[in-house]
């Protein structure tokens, strides 16, 4: 499935605004997303497994907000990161 990168963590992704993943659910794509960008879901998910508060993801045009929501190989998963400063 295609997966978008935001552009706060394309770093780990040479810069590349999509990307392609695998899995059956989020984690799953999470998971496939750091063996091949080893580091990204450091930035995306905390030490305990929970999404960091200023990242939001959508499955389609559904937000998705457990890492269990099942997801299909013709989905779009967007990763969206807030953005923050002062």
């Amino acid at each position: 499935m295609k997966v978008n990168i935001p552009s706060p963590i394309r770093s780990y992704t040479g810069n590349k605004a999509a990307v392609e993943g695998k899995g059956s659910t989020l984690k799953d794509v999470l998971g496939n997303l750091d063996t091949t960008y080893p580091g990204i879901v450091f930035r995306i998910l905390d030490e305990h497994d929970r999404i960091r508060q200023h990242i939001k993801f959508y499955v389609n045009n559904d937000s998705a907000t457990e890492l269990s929501t099942p997801i299909k190989e013709t989905d779009t998963f967007h990763i969206i990161c807030a953005l923050s400063g002062g």
